[in-house]
């Protein structure tokens, strides 16, 4: 592998973790090795990363339903325990998504962890399968395409679901063109299968986990598959799991996600001290925010530099689901609408290099495809966004819209993971109660599906990715104390 540091603006096809977030990956060109012969651990080149990261290149196959298949590379990272005689083992860090890597998260969130599990364990970090530096990916879109409001798939003003069709079929078309044979093997259980490898080839016989987002259903997979594999496993944000829906089940909790989280940003959006202060009152937000997106579906403002190059009612809705995953992105949404009501737009957005974008859409788009079959019916969509506008108007019908997987050319390989209570129990669940990505309804799923084998936190807070993030003190210290110690409540537990 060749060095490239790049910055990543994490744009999941979903969503779940669409927070514009700057992620520094370094690249190592470190020897390849496989399970039985170990990690071939060396400096990590690149800028903006603690000096005692270190990373490696993990083989694995392309097709783990053919023992002769090629092999594509993993990039992965860690940071040592900091006390070698306190060491338990390896905290994996799965990343969300899809399309979002941990391979700096052992420098990044991984230190902002407490001493005493800095101590118990090598943090780890990955780019998972498809996304750069491990092997990647790249549907080569069209330049309009990779626009987070064409990613998502908001319907036209009217509620006209055609255009995102032709969009499905258009992006499908260009995976099935350029993605190559490995956009095929893009699956969340064959990552799974892939940390089971890196779990192996660190030596570890069995493996802790802190998921986030995406993440958590990664590691509710993992935990299915190898049960026995897993020491202490805590998952963040959480997925909801339904095995006839997948990712569709994801998308469609926006709209409850954003009907949950929505009050607290109109509060904070209406106090008088407020510098991006958008209304008196706080019932007065949300009948504002409607009337505004609805005067730029009729009215766009061009927005020389963004993409697309104007600010229409669909990049509104788009901008306020992103400021919705934590309180510190609120003035993002506040100054935007304060700017259009003047008939105004603020900056450009900064993005990311193409390359960058295109590679992470491609990811997101190949996972989500293959874990499940989606409606290839305009029908099925045309209801669903129909009903969905009438009963969320914040959303406008998008969480129950086509993806590309509507019009996805490869059937999936496999069923989907469903998850059970069966194996060790040793799962720990964290959630925040208003959570716009992935809301507590469908968290509960999860909790409900692992049944012995996990308690659940819930902690009074808002915000997407709780633990050490947008959750409070007592979630904080409840995921801390079961990492350092095994120690977890008895029963689900409620952090005010």
């Amino acid at each position: 592998m060749t060095q490239r540091t790049r910055t990543i603006r994490n744009v999941a096809i979903v969503g779940v973790s669409t927070a514009l977030l700057a992620v520094t990956a370094p690249v190592t060109a470190s020897v390849a090795a496989s399970p039985s012969e170990g990690l071939a651990w060396t400096a990590c080149e690149g800028s903006g990363i603690d000096p005692r990261q270190q990373c490696a290149t993990l083989r694995v196959p392309m097709d783990y339903a053919d023992p002769g298949s090629p092999r594509i590379d993993i990039a992965v990272s860690r940071i040592p325990s900091e006390n070698p005689g306190a060491r338990r083992g390896t905290l994996l860090l799965i990343p969300g998504g899809p399309g979002g890597s941990s391979l700096n998260d052992p420098s990044g969130k991984g230190q902002k962890l407490p001493q005493d599990v800095r101590d118990a364990y090598d943090l780890v970090g990955f780019a998972p399968r498809g996304l750069a530096p491990s092997t990647p990916v790249d549907c080569g879109l069209d330049h309009g395409d990779l626009a987070t409001s064409k990613l998502r798939p908001w319907p036209a003003a009217d509620g006209s679901v055609d255009g995102n069709m032709a969009t499905a079929r258009r992006m499908a078309d260009a995976c099935a063109a350029n993605g190559g044979e490995l956009i095929r093997h893009l699956s969340t259980a064959n990552e799974a299968r892939d940390m089971d490898r890196l779990r192996a080839a660190l030596g570890e016989r069995r493996l802790s986990a802190w998921g986030v987002s995406y993440g958590t259903y990664v590691g509710a997979v993992y935990a299915q598959l190898f049960p026995h594999r897993t020491d202490r496993i805590v998952l963040d944000s959480n997925d909801n799991p339904d095995p006839t829906r997948v990712a569709r089940a994801w998308l469609a909790g926006h709209e409850q996600g954003v009907e949950d989280t929505f009050p607290d940003f109109a509060a904070w959006a209406s106090k008088p001290d407020n510098p991006d202060r958008v209304a008196s009152r706080a019932a007065d937000v949300r009948p504002l925010f409607l009337r505004l997106a609805a005067r730029l579906d009729r009215e766009p403002l061009p927005w020389p530099g963004a993409n697309p190059e104007e600010l229409n009612g669909n990049v509104l809705r788009q901008t306020m689901l992103d400021s919705l995953y934590s309180p510190s992105r609120y003035p993002t949404l506040a100054k935007l609408m304060r700017a259009a009501r003047q008939g105004t737009v603020p900056p450009a957005p900064a993005a990311p290099p193409e390359a960058v974008l295109q590679n992470v859409a491609a990811v997101g788009a190949g996972t989500l495809c293959n874990d499940i079959a989606w409606p290839t019916s305009k029908a099925v969509y045309e209801k669903d966004v129909a009903e969905s506008r009438a009963k969320y108007p914040l959303t406008a019908g998008m969480p129950r819209n086509a993806m590309p997987c509507a019009a996805w050319p490869y059937p999936p390989r496999e069923a989907p993971v469903r998850i059970t209570g069966r194996g060790p129990s040793n799962v720990l669940l964290v959630q925040n109660e208003r959570d716009v990505a992935t809301p507590l309804g469908g968290a509960r799923k999860l909790r409900e599906a692992f049944g012995r084998r996990a308690v659940m936190v819930t902690v009074n807070s808002t915000g997407h990715d709780a633990y050490l993030a947008n959750g409070n003190a007592c979630g904080d210290r409840t995921v801390s104390r079961f990492l350092a110690t095994g120690q977890r409540p008895g029963t689900d537990t409620y952090c005010a």
